[in-house]
């Protein structure tokens, strides 16, 4: 090695040339003990023998050396490994260990390229190298798959020798597999290139001497700090907030997102890694305990920073290892094994994946906590510029602040704390004020609404004007979100209404919610308030004309904010809820009757949504039996804004057009029959509308073949379909032969459905093979009806989607039409032609959905309603039935309604006597057959 060269990075360098955080990895705690994980002098020795062979040539010294350190990383991942199994929170040991592990390999490969393969006894001045770890590598934290960042320093212009030293040691380190990021340049060039660019800028600002020019090095690193650092402060915190703005804006823009990714999302590793360098930035520090000396941070601020890292890198450490690659989105399948790794354990009802990611969100939300409580400190040292208020709001414009607060760098802070928390409610109030004048919170009220929780008791909770506060937070200002986000970060919701503690950051694993429960409310209550202040009135008619001719507001917003605060327990969520609604509304002021209310709402708050989409809405009984559950027009009204904003509350696409036309439909003929009287909901009634309306739509048809149409269908036909349905199918059976299929696709943009009716002679089992011609050419099935004529013809509509929730397009008709065809001629088996179809896929796997089978002969006059609570594959509803279909059941019509992954089938059914199923036993072989079609379906999607 030439007298220059300084390998520093396995043993403590000299104070000169010391790596970031003063002192070699070797000397940190590690995850195992180092000589385990790389045994530097063995390892050295074996490389300097394997390049002094006799005879040797270049290339088989390097294949030498390469096998020697593949060996060597191995085993070094594998004692990795295994102390992280042992110890599986062990990350910041784990994260050196990994860079560790790194520097012993790129350093053995430079030793080698530089000693052994390109020896230079005489180096002039500037055929000196440096070579730095930078970013992440450069401080000393690694995940299994992370990137290997390397700078190779010279003094001026590269040099061939170096050149050759670096090439060679590159291809030594791509043979190992690493993923190497480099960049060679001089000290000029680095102070260039950082001065435009922050990416760069901030690499450099993390970097550690790995070997060679010691001199050189610190030169690079004085450099920086007096051309580059000094002064430019507050341009760096502006550029890298941008940058967190932007990368926030990414991934989703919510802390919450139920597959969030640990290092980029809103509350992850990049968020804490970026305080950390503004702090090396702005103050020069190594490590955050500096931040605590500063005063940026109290002591448990920095144990709070400490904890919420250690978890994070824990998190991505166990994730790298699973996925096998350098992936950070902590999907639903990867939530699942990580959770197991980390050693959460099912409990309490619920499983350890929820738990786990629980945890996360706390964590993620610590963070948020912590960049505030920063940022605002390098406010008040002039590092970073204040904020403006919210709504641009001018300084000659701003409301006073009430002689309780002031303002302190543009944000509302507490003037006097000590008087200020001698009233509880005072904690309240902040919020009210906060509103009131356009200012946000200043950290230091934040925390110190936090530390004083505990004064939130049964008096608050019960007070009138607490109350009055709290009512007027969410009805009166017109953005009710922003109040109860921020009460809700802070923990004083939670006081106020302790239960709802238990369900912040709570996650619900399934791939149907989007948000954890607490943001859903929220989410769910801010969906409200658009609808109150007129700005979805195009897209929700009738939830905007129920609160425009007014509604008990107050009730409204309370069963919102409680409807969903009894999940997270092993008994049905609606039952808790509505137990929890009744003990916490009379302390909110209500009167009995509104109490009453508030429990109704949220013990049947999934009524109307599972009313619309898994009974037929076509069938009296329907309507009869929910107009009865309801029985008033105020709690119809009211469940049904709740509804509404619930459904759009679980996340983005969830609410559509066919949704929304099923809850519209239930909506005005629930309306109609609390008006004028269940007994007007009959099927001869609407049998003669029917036909009214067909020979009105037909008046140019002769009055032969109408009597023929009219008098050829049954009378579930006439209840069960809409008259332009009617008007289709009669088209398409005029003059019919046996020997014809005919259809038809009639796009329903508005309900975002494509309408596909069928008529043709009579098949047995006609449904499932229908179901299965529309699952082969990839149509979802959402609504379903058929019905036999008197004269041998059967008559169909199915409304479709496409995979993504949109009507199923017309030009994909011939390909449907040739299905069909193939399907029921028996050119093609359904069963076998869905296997490749019919997979699951790997993101789906770990969600757990029971197949729950249920038999109701009191939901439809006529038909038995057998429904199918399962997980959704493409080819479930054909598998079903067809298994109906070989017992002798008849399928009149079936109801569809999917949430992710998990589906709920509804069919209406008779036998083979046009009775319902009312034997015990009956039900029992038709529960078999099904859970097989279930079980075996599974199984053809799992091969």
């Amino acid at each position: 090695m030439p007298a220059q060269a300084v390998d520093v990075a396995l043993s403590p360098p000299p104070a000169s040339t010391a790596p970031a955080g003063g002192i070699g990895l070797a000397n940190l705690p590690l995850v195992a003990p180092a000589e385990e994980i790389f045994d530097t002098a063995t390892i050295r020795a074996e490389a300097d023998r394997l390049s002094q062979a006799e005879g040797a040539s270049a290339s088989a010294v390097r294949k030498a050396v390469v096998g020697l350190l593949k060996d060597a990383r191995k085993q070094g991942l594998a004692t990795i490994r295994a102390g992280l199994d042992a110890a599986p929170f062990s990350a910041r040991e784990t994260v050196r260990a990994y860079a560790y592990l790194t520097d012993g390999l790129v350093t053995t490969a430079l030793h080698v390229a530089q000693t052994h393969l390109h020896p230079l006894p005489t180096p002039t001045d500037g055929e000196r190298l440096s070579v730095l770890a930078v970013g992440g590598y450069g401080r000393g934290e690694m995940a299994l798959h992370s990137d290997v960042d390397l700078l190779f320093l010279t003094p001026y212009k590269i040099t061939p020798w170096a050149e050759s030293v670096i090439e060679t040691t590159l291809y030594m380190l791509w043979d190992l597999k690493l993923k190497v990021g480099h960049a060679s340049r001089t000290v000029r060039d680095c102070l260039r290139l950082a001065r435009d660019d922050y990416t760069i800028r901030t690499a450099l600002l993390e970097n550690r001497l790995l070997y060679g020019d010691a001199e050189l090095a610190a030169k690079l690193r004085k450099r920086l700090k007096s051309e580059l650092f000094q002064g430019t402060s507050q341009d760096y915190i502006e550029a890298k907030l941008e940058e967190r703005e932007q990368r926030h804006t990414r991934q989703g823009g919510q802390r919450f997102m139920l597959e969030p990714n640990v290092k980029e999302g809103k509350g992850g590793l990049r968020d804490l890694q970026s305080l950390y360098w503004i702090a090396k930035y702005v103050h020069g520090v190594e490590t955050v305990q500096e931040l605590e000396n500063l005063g940026v941070f109290t002591h448990e601020e920095r144990v709070l920073f400490d904890t919420a890292e250690t978890f994070l890198w824990a998190v991505r450490c166990h994730l790298h290892i699973v996925s096998g690659r350098a992936t950070d989105q902590l999907t639903f399948d990867m939530q699942v094994e990580v959770a197991d790794r980390l050693g959460f354990a099912d409990r309490d009802g619920r499983r350890g994946v929820e738990h786990f990611m629980q945890l996360y969100f706390r964590h993620a939300t610590s963070v948020g906590d912590l960049t505030r409580i920063f940022l605002t400190a390098l406010e008040a040292s002039h590092a970073k510029r204040e904020p403006r208020l919210i709504g641009m709001i001018k300084r000659s414009r701003r409301k006073k602040v009430k002689e309780a607060y002031e303002v302190r760098q543009n944000r509302l802070a507490i003037a006097d704390p000590e008087t200020f928390f001698r009233d509880p409610i005072n904690m309240l109030r902040i919020f009210e004020e906060a509103l009131r004048t356009g200012y946000l919170l200043h950290p230091d009220a934040m925390l110190r609404i936090k530390a004083n929780l505990s004064l939130i008791d049964n008096r608050v909770r019960s007070n009138k004007e607490a109350n009055r506060i709290f009512f007027d937070l969410l009805l009166k200002h017109g953005n009710p979100e922003r109040a109860l986000r921020r009460m809700n970060e802070l923990g004083v919701l939670g006081a106020l209404i302790p239960e709802f503690q238990k369900i912040v950051a709570m996650m619900q694993f399934n791939v149907y919610h989007q948000y954890t429960v607490d943001e859903h409310i929220i989410q769910c209550i801010s969906n409200l308030a658009e609808i109150e202040r007129g700005e979805l009135v195009e897209s929700l008619p009738v939830a905007s004309r129920i609160l425009k001719q007014g509604v008990n507001r107050k009730v409204l917003y309370t069963a919102l904010l409680l409807h969903d605060i009894g999940k997270g327990r092993p008994e049905d969520h609606s039952v808790v809820g509505a137990q929890i609604a009744r003990q916490v509304a009379p302390h909110m002021g209500f009167n009995p009757r509104d109490c009453e209310t508030v429990e109704w709402l949220v013990r049947y708050h999934l009524l109307m949504s599972d009313m619309a989409q898994k009974r037929d809405l076509a069938d009296p009984r329907t309507i009869r039996d929910f107009a009865k559950a309801v029985r008033t027009r105020e709690r119809l009204d009211l469940l049904t804004v709740l509804t509404v904003c619930d459904i759009r509350g679980v996340g983005p696409g969830t609410w559509n057009n066919w949704k929304a036309q099923l809850i519209r439909s239930l909506y005005w003929m629930t309306a109609e029959a609390l008006e004028n009287g269940l007994e007007d909901l009959n099927r001869e009634t609407l049998e003669t509308d029917a036909k009214r309306a067909l020979r009105a739509a037909l008046s140019d048809w002769p009055r032969k073949d109408l009597r023929l149409e009219t008098g050829r269908h049954y009378g579930p036909y006439w209840q069960g379909l809409p008259g332009d349905a009617h008007v289709t199918l009669a088209h398409l059976l005029r003059g019919i032969e046996d020997d014809q299929v005919r259809l038809d696709l009639t796009l329903d943009a508005d309900r975002d459905v494509t309408r596909v009716s069928f008529a043709m002679a009579d098949h047995p089992g006609i449904f499932a093979r229908l179901a299965g011609a529309l699952a082969l050419v990839g149509a979802n099935v959402v609504d379903a009806r058929t019905y036999t004529t008197k004269d041998g013809y059967v008559t169909a509509c199915f409304w479709v989607q496409d995979a993504d929730g949109k009507p199923y397009d017309e030009s994909r008709l011939p390909r449907l039409r040739k299905m069909i065809d193939k399907t029921l001629s028996g050119e093609v088996v359904t069963s076998q032609a869905l296997v490749s179809k019919d997979k699951v896929k790997k993101r789906d796997a770990q969600f757990r959905f029971p197949t729950s089978i249920s038999f109701d002969n009191e939901g439809s006059e006529i038909y038995t309603l057998i429904e199918v609570d399962t997980r959704d594959r493409p080819g479930l509803l054909f598998d079903l039935a067809k298994a109906l279909a070989d017992a002798n059941i008849y399928v009149a019509s079936a109801q569809i309604a999917t949430y992710g992954a998990q589906v709920v089938d509804t069919f209406y059914v008779k036998d083979m006597f046009g009775l319902k199923l009312h034997g015990e036993a009956k039900q029992r072989t038709i529960e078999k057959r099904l859970r097989e079609a279930v079980e075996h379906g599974a199984e053809r999607a799992r091969t």
